[in-house]
């Protein structure tokens, strides 16, 4: 039998990699988390998307220059330990696995919804784990196998978000003439317009872009990574943005009140009923279904990465984290490990209290990036080379936007997440100390004898 190894092949194009970014923010990322999103910045999601956008625009740019100088899997993990220091990359990567980790989760959260809601009869913890069962299988297949997945799922998803945009505009049309399509209510209403409201919507709303980091992750995986992991970062963030917000205001203009839905979790889905009847109302519930899928398989295959990079420089037990199946290339047990987690947290947290948590993990990370960033691109560049928008200006305004969303994340994310933080800050501390002792024994020894 052959010996596990360490390294990873590089199979995918920079198709792959834009497609697998698009699926694990989905391209309908807005839909499971826009009735939360309305209700929490009482009828402002386009505006908490906005200013959420713009923090992660500046986020991938500092991910996408990180990349051209690192590129190797670990993403966050190896950017902040090779452009600040190696304990703060331990930090950074401690706080992104606990993101990648919760990836997953809020997927699967979404995925049992939804079956839930087009089959009430069957109990959601069977959905939660049935799907879970059925990412784990697909991971473990290789990562060839995850990307023909990916590649389906977004032409499958393609097809009914086109039919809901026609019959959106049609639906507003036929009712409004062609004036039904523009209107300002949706991203500014004087009477129910708050600024505490937005603020907390917009680290909710921030959910929307998470994930795009994850193509950091595939460094390792992807051809000529120093031209395509950054443009595919970048593209795919815009993507994530323009698209979001125009599925949300066409949203708006067909149900105004927020208060009008069923079901709040679910509400775009009444949405689409709305314009397009029982058989688009089935159709957005496979595709949310589809697209969370596809986002918790993506998860997977990013946290499972981000462990392995970190085994293999011994932050975490090497023997498991850092071996990859020598059949498939993948890290076996670190799929395994993710899994069990996903399960038990989508068992545990509601959808909301799972996408806080998720954000306080990427937020940290995304502000050691754009610090690794700036360190890296603008203090050790020579003085003749540096642009002061690109390498000072963008990663601190990146910072400084991701610190204002994570300030305004509610006090459980804050609680549970700074729990995580210092279990690993104590872990890290504890294991440096017994491979400091172990470097002084193995030096001494000689002289001893």
């Amino acid at each position: 039998m052959n010996e596990p190894t360490h390294d990873l092949r590089r199979v995918l194009k920079l198709r792959d990699l834009i497609v697998y970014g698009i699926i694990v923010i989905t391209p309908i990322a807005p839909v499971p988390i826009y009735g939360v999103a309305q209700q929490l910045s009482h009828g402002h999601v386009i505006l908490s998307l906005m200013l959420a956008g713009i923090a992660m625009m500046l986020t991938a740019f500092s991910y996408g220059r990180m990349a051209n100088r690192f590129p190797s899997g670990g993403s966050a993990y190896v950017y902040v330990g090779h452009g600040l220091n190696a304990h703060l990359g331990f930090v950074a990567g401690w706080t992104m696995i606990l993101d990648y980790l919760v990836l997953p989760v809020v997927a699967i959260i979404q995925v049992s919804l939804t079956i839930q809601r087009l089959l009430p009869s069957v109990p959601y913890a069977t959905w939660v784990t049935v799907v879970t069962i059925m990412i784990t299988a697909l991971n473990l297949c290789g990562i060839r196998t995850t990307a023909r997945m990916n590649l389906g799922l977004l032409i499958a998803m393609s097809v009914v978000i086109a039919v809901f945009l026609i019959s959106a505009v049609k639906y507003l049309t036929s009712l409004h003439g062609a004036s039904g399509l523009f209107s300002l209510e949706p991203i500014y209403d004087p009477s129910t317009f708050d600024t505490g409201a937005i603020a907390t919507a917009t680290s909710f709303a921030a959910l929307t872009y998470i994930g795009f980091d994850g193509l950091t992750t595939l460094a390792e995986d992807v051809k000529n990574p120093r031209r395509n992991v950054p443009l595919a970062t970048v593209s795919v963030c815009l993507f994530t943005a323009l698209f979001s917000c125009m599925l949300v205001y066409l949203a708006q203009l067909i149900v105004p009140d927020y208060h009008a839905f069923a079901d709040i979790e679910t509400a775009f889905m009444d949405v689409t009923r709305k314009v397009g009847g029982k058989h688009l109302f089935q159709g957005m519930g496979i595709v949310v279904i589809l697209s969370s899928f596809g986002a918790a398989l993506a998860g997977e295959v990013a946290a499972a990465r981000v462990l392995l990079a970190m085994g293999r420089d011994d932050v975490l037990p090497s023997r498991v984290f850092a071996r990859l199946n020598s059949g498939s290339d993948n890290p076996t047990a670190n799929i395994f490990v993710i899994s069990l987690i996903a399960w038990i947290g989508s068992l545990l947290l509601s959808l909301e209290h799972a996408g806080e948590l998720l954000n306080f993990g990427a937020l940290l990370g995304f502000m050691g990036v754009n610090l690794a960033a700036f360190h890296q691109c603008y203090f050790l560049q020579e003085k003749h080379e540096r642009r002061i928008f690109a390498d000072a200006v963008a990663p601190l305004l990146g910072f400084l936007f991701c610190l204002a969303i994570w300030l305004t994340l509610p006090l459980p994310a804050k609680v549970i997440g700074g729990t995580w933080l210092v279990v690993g800050i104590v872990y890290h501390a504890l294991r440096s100390r017994r491979q400091a002792a172990k470097l002084a024994g193995v030096v001494s020894a000689p002289d001893e004898r």
